[in-house]
């Protein structure tokens, strides 16, 4: 089964090796047919501190770093 891939904001960056990107969805509500924004936090590894506040990251799917962290960013 691939990998999910998801694309966000960094929104902290004070851990060492972790970042939080925000992640931003969007769709129709299913009766009211308006355009709903939803977002939702991930805590994502950041082997190098290479990411900063205010970033466009991509990020996937890993097994668990350790006890939030369920992600890995793979491209800025």
């Amino acid at each position: 089964m691939p990998k999910r891939i998801l694309q966000g904001t960094v929104t902290s960056d004070q851990n060492a090796q972790t970042v939080t990107v925000l992640v931003e969805r969007r769709f129709k509500h299913p009766l009211l047919q308006k355009t709903v924004r939803k977002s939702k936090k991930y805590r994502a590894h950041d082997e190098n501190n290479m990411f900063k506040v205010g970033d466009a990251v991509r990020i996937q799917e890993c097994a668990p770093k350790s006890k939030t962290k369920r992600w890995e960013v793979i491209t800025a």
